[in-house]
């Protein structure tokens, strides 16, 4: 799951993602038609290969209808709270059903924006996939636009790769592929981070390196816990996590 970044300024299918994601694979297999700084990073995931669930779970990410996580902190001098909950609401994409994942984000107590996400889980895989987002971005109480909303299958945008089902380290791929709009970059960095959060401090943790060529030269970290998920966006760690009563 990704904060949206335009208005603060994703057997045989296994080894075939596995080889994608290898950095000397990924170099040989870049597509001509990406601009230079984004040669390494894949974008093609062979998805008519995969049957999709709206729901599951891989070590990384749990797609299961109420599960939540809260995340609170400091960002640019403002208290930021953001929750993100799997909810029980699915919606088809193309000829996918996903589940509706909605993020909230207050900041200092003033809504900032609602995004609604769209991910199904590859069967054979066990990865993550992102198929868009319709985002509300909020100015004193009122939507302001809906910068950074997306749909694979309009306007030449795909499903980008959220969590795979195989960690490799040094895996380079795209979580976003809507040209324009969202295009979001992950590089996997580490599986042996140690992260404390308000919530406890883990160990062997996923972190990964995320950029865009949209805002050339800024840079941002998530860290995941093993069955847990997602304990650190940036600079907002992990207060709470579970399922909603």
């Amino acid at each position: 799951m990704t904060r949206n970044r335009n208005d603060r300024t994703k057997l045989g299918l296994v080894v075939a993602l596995a080889a994608a994601l290898s950095p000397a694979a990924v170099r040989a297999q870049a597509a001509p038609d990406l601009e230079p700084t984004n040669a390494g990073f894949t974008k093609d995931f062979g998805l008519e290969a995969c049957d999709f669930s709206s729901r599951g779970e891989n070590p990384y990410f749990i797609l299961q209808p109420g599960y939540r996580l809260v995340y609170e902190g400091q960002e640019d001098g403002e208290h930021v709270l953001l929750i993100i909950t799997v909810s029980d609401r699915t919606l088809r994409v193309g000829n996918v059903e996903t589940r509706i994942v909605v993020e909230r984000e207050t900041h200092d107590g003033e809504l900032a924006e609602v995004s609604r996400n769209y991910f199904a889980i590859c069967k054979q895989t066990n990865s993550v996939f992102y198929f868009g987002e319709d985002v509300d971005n909020y100015e004193n109480g009122k939507i302001e636009n809906h910068n950074g909303s997306w749909r694979a299958g309009v306007s030449g945008a795909k499903p980008g790769l959220n969590m795979s089902g195989t960690i490799l380290l040094g895996g380079r791929y795209f979580q976003e592929v809507a040209p324009g709009v969202a295009l979001d970059r992950a590089e996997i960095v580490a599986q042996d981070a140690t992260v404390a959060t308000p919530l406890r401090t883990f160990r062997n943790v996923l972190k990964i390196r995320e950029t865009t060529p949209l805002e050339p030269g800024a840079v941002e970290f998530k860290f995941y816990a093993a069955g847990v998920g997602l304990i650190k966006d940036d600079v907002l760690p992990l207060v709470q996590a579970g399922f909603a009563n």
